[in-house]
């Protein structure tokens, strides 16, 4: 019998990010198997390195499953990315525990779980990520067929390296695609290449959610969801800031509220050179008119009208049928991620907004997302085969079915090896100091030794100098190589 009949099951998430930690958390929550009891209180906070992640923990809001039957641990990929308290506890999702690693780490805290090992691992990476986790710990597991059911994916719309991307993932037990347009397209690009498609499984995004809109709130609320590299140039930047002011102007009566994902330092998924909070200093907004921070869901609650660029909130919102907008002022552009809505029914200006224009999303397009698949109407609950409850069944099946696996697991088998890939793959494993056989190289950070106090100090001003430069030495330079 398994070891995972026996025991409550035991789940990490390797996260590099704010929102990748989000998705594999609320991933994890949805796609472990149920039915087995819980061995540790619900949401407990344990072993956080950080004294401010810690804060974040206990603060934070229960996004979990009243029923959750497993253990999370959370580990945060250390780099430029790696989320702050302030983000943690936006983000709202609770682990058993949650402490920051280097690779070699993480690799090291994997090969010792040999008494009680992990069943699931969620890589909520980059592609390279993911990539040099796979070889890595096909290196620390070796022959081991006791090894978690290792599954990654994308925390939103997929609009650009489609093939890089999903070959970097390739190799992973399961390869989740949040709509069937996309598991029809990860799936041509695997079967294309002779890769193993089998793999991928059609699931839906895990943070949708929420009740659906009935109705206006007073005041009507007009909600623009930034994001933080598209657009990238102040002038598109500058632009859309005057658009939602001057809506703000014309319509006294609204609230029009900026939706920000991050404060001026912080880092997301995707680099910020030009801060909303910035630009905004230099206009003149009316009282109507504020910025706000906060779980997206929280904000949606009281939305009216959603308008984004390319968002990924544009999918929770369609999601809970509130009436959804996808900026084309800038041009429909792959640069910009907004040719994903293209047949959506949500494209529109400012100038159509202003004058009243309120697009309809296309039934048929709205359910290949894998957003409110069944066409309930505004404040119906989907149901039956298709609804956003069953979005995960499978994914759930195809895990029991790996755990309960007579013999236990065979090794990882990526597409990249240093046979098929011998000038591309020794490059990403060295950005996670590995080496091509997934050893970690000379010099790797911690790679004998957990850090201690003085290390542990030093990597944080470290990180800190090196997120100033990013955000605040970098662009300026680049501005005058433009001169």
């Amino acid at each position: 019998m398994p070891a995972s009949a026996t025991k409550a099951l035991r789940v990490a998430v390797l996260a590099d990010s704010d929102t990748r930690w989000k998705w594999g958390a609320l991933t994890a929550n949805r796609i472990v198997p149920q039915g087995v009891p819980r061995d540790v209180p619900k949401g407990l906070g344990t072993a956080v390195q950080e004294d401010a992640q810690e804060d974040a923990q206990e603060d934070s809001p229960e996004d979990s499953p009243e029923d959750s039957n497993f253990r999370l641990d959370g580990y945060l990929l250390r780099g430029r990315a790696t989320p702050t308290a302030r983000q943690l506890q936006e983000v709202g999702v609770r682990a058993d525990s949650l402490r920051e690693v280097t690779a070699v780490e993480f690799l090291r805290t994997m090969s010792e779980e040999t008494e009680d090992p992990y069943d699931v691992l969620v890589l909520a990476l980059v592609g390279g990520g993911v990539q040099a986790m796979l070889h890595g710990l096909n290196r620390v597991w070796g022959e081991r067929t006791d090894r978690p059911a290792v599954v990654t994916g994308y925390v939103g719309v997929v609009y650009e390296k489609l093939a890089d991307g999903l070959l970097l993932r390739h190799g992973a037990d399961l390869v989740l695609a949040n709509s069937r347009q996309d598991a029809d397209r990860f799936r041509a690009v695997y079967d294309g290449v002779g890769a193993d498609s089998s793999p991928v499984t059609e699931v839906a995004l895990p943070f949708l959610g929420g009740e659906p809109y009935t109705g206006e709130h007073d005041p009507y609320t007009v909600v623009f969801a930034a994001q933080p590299s598209v657009p990238e140039s102040r002038r598109d930047r500058t632009y859309l800031l005057d658009r939602l002011i001057r809506h703000a102007r014309s319509h006294p009566e609204r609230e029009v509220l900026l939706k920000l994902r991050s404060k001026p330092g912080e880092h997301t998924t995707h680099i910020e050179e030009l801060p909303y909070q910035k630009l905004v200093q230099k206009a003149d907004p009316p009282p109507n008119f504020r910025l706000v921070y906060g779980h997206m869901g929280e904000v949606l609650d009281r939305t009216d009208l959603l308008v984004t660029v390319s968002s990924t909130a544009a999918l929770e919102s369609l999601h809970r049928r509130i009436p959804t907008v996808v900026l084309t002022d800038l041009g429909v552009r792959e640069a910009l991620g907004n040719h994903h809505f293209v047949g959506s029914g949500c494209l529109a200006s400012w100038d159509q907004l202003d004058a009243g224009h309120r697009p309809a999303p296309d039934a048929e397009w709205v359910a290949r997302q894998g957003v409110a698949p069944g066409g309930t109407p505004s404040g119906g609950t989907p149901s039956g085969e298709g609804s956003y409850a069953n979005a995960f069944d499978t994914a759930r099946e195809r895990i029991a079915k790996l755990l309960a696996r007579p013999g236990g697991l065979p090794p990882l088998a990526p597409y990249y090896t240093p046979q098929t890939a011998p000038g591309y793959l020794p490059g990403i494993l060295a950005r996670h100091h590995l080496g091509p056989d997934g050893t970690p190289l000379p010099g790797a950070p911690a790679a004998d030794r957990d850090p201690g106090p003085v290390r542990q100090i030093v990597r944080r001003a470290a990180r800190g100098a090196y997120r100033h430069g990013v955000q605040r030495v970098a662009p300026v330079i680049r501005r005058m190589g433009e001169l």
